[in-house]
């Protein structure tokens, strides 16, 4: 039985300086990762305000009468196209570009259906 628990006991010792050895080599304070964050939230900022001015576009001034009513819906998709807009960013890395369309697919087709929901058009 000693023989056992004195194997048992050596074996966690050799497992646990393995880990300790992969765990100096992997070490994540060492790697340093830049932040995608600010770049996918001003993306999602500026996609969110391009897409709430289509519908001025398409539609004219009168669009201005229906959101005065609606605006809390439109109001509430800012933080959510910022969250998408930092989500793709984290996504793709960092690459502009790709964060950049899908990004604005994803905000102007978010934002289309529910002027289009509430418009009933």
């Amino acid at each position: 039985m000693q023989a056992l628990l004195s194997r048992l006991v050596s074996r966690i010792r050799v497992e646990n300086t393995r880990y300790q050895r992969l765990a100096q080599v992997t070490n994540s304070s060492d790697i340093d990762e830049p932040s995608y964050s600010m770049q996918g939230g001003f993306i999602g900022f500026v996609f969110y305000w391009l897409a709430f001015a289509i519908p001025f576009m398409v539609y004219g001034s009168n669009t201005l009468f229906f959101l005065l009513y609606t605006w809390p819906f439109f109001l509430a998709l800012m933080p959510v196209s910022v969250l998408i807009g930092i989500a793709l960013s984290m996504f793709f890395r960092g690459g502009w570009f790709k964060t950049s369309v899908t990004s604005a697919i994803c905000v102007i087709s978010m934002f289309w259906t529910v002027f289009s929901f509430l418009s009933g058009w």
